[in-house]
């Protein structure tokens, strides 16, 4: 290797290395909306080693034994509940267009589409409006809170994390009389978020230096996207993020927006 070939490697190394280390400097101190990163970190990596070991096996195991047709059909049977509760949410903001239009995607669904297994209604071009009780909370003037990072759960906040508790405690499936029934379905609807996550994470994998910061603003980007409808005002230091890559990075936890009710079994 001559001269100026070691010179250079010797300088991209020195420059990928210092890289990281400003890039670490910058995301292991906690800011405004992340006061307990140190913590989150830690519980981060504690889902990490969960998920690698235990669940995303799981879920690749599910992917390869389940034919596509009922994995879809499983989907689409939690998503009819998902647009239960984004009905109402939309009533709660005073928005009764797209509560007619979700209760209608619902009301479709579960009659002709045989209790939401097959979705209908996208079908024929009823879009699914994704909408929940953290963001009702946010439109209300509820203040977003600290972000949190939740070991199986994911990614969420105060005010998101008091919506999915209302949410866990209204769903239809915690009112099932049959324990082993009822937890059988929060278990395949746990599965079913954690497979449907497998096609995206691959973009938090290749996009992201610090994977736990990338899916923090990933999170907060998409959510307060979803808060504005699409249109959030500017923000001071805003992260340049794309929403298009927000979005894909929240799916690709184990926590999507729009989650059927993962409680844990009774």
């Amino acid at each position: 290797m001559n001269k100026v070939a070691l010179q250079s490697m010797v300088r991209s190394t020195l420059l990928q290395g210092l890289t990281v280390v400003a890039l670490a400097g910058c995301a292991l101190g906690p800011t405004k909306e992340d006061p307990y990163e140190p913590f989150n970190r830690s519980m981060f990596s504690v889902h990490e080693a969960v998920d690698g070991a235990v669940i995303k096996p799981v879920a690749q195991g599910y992917v390869a034994v389940v034919p596509e047709p009922i994995r879809t059909a499983v989907s689409n049977f939690f998503g009819n509940i998902d647009d239960i509760f984004s009905g109402v949410s939309s009533l709660l903001q005073g928005n009764g267009n797209r509560a007619g239009d979700t209760f209608g995607r619902v009301l479709l669904n579960s009659s002709f589409g045989l209790g939401g297994i097959f979705d209908l209604a996208s079908m024929m071009g009823i879009t699914k409006d994704r909408n929940d009780f953290g963001i009702t909370f946010g439109k209300w003037g509820f203040p977003q809170g600290p972000y949190l990072f939740v070991p199986g759960f994911g990614p969420t906040t105060v005010r998101d994390g008091a919506g999915w508790i209302v949410r866990l405690y209204t769903g239809p499936v915690g009112f099932i009389p049959d324990v082993p029934v009822r937890n059988s379905l929060y278990g395949l609807g746990y599965v079913d978020i954690r497979q449907q996550a497998l096609a995206t994470e691959s973009v938090v994998e290749t996009a992201a230096i610090d994977k736990y910061r990338f899916i923090r603003n990933a999170y907060l980007r998409a959510r307060r996207y979803q808060l504005y409808d699409g249109h959030p005002p500017p923000e001071e230091d805003e992260d340049t993020t794309p929403p298009s890559a927000a979005a894909a990075a929240a799916r690709a936890t184990t926590e999507p927006a729009s989650a059927p009710e993962p409680t844990p079994p009774k």
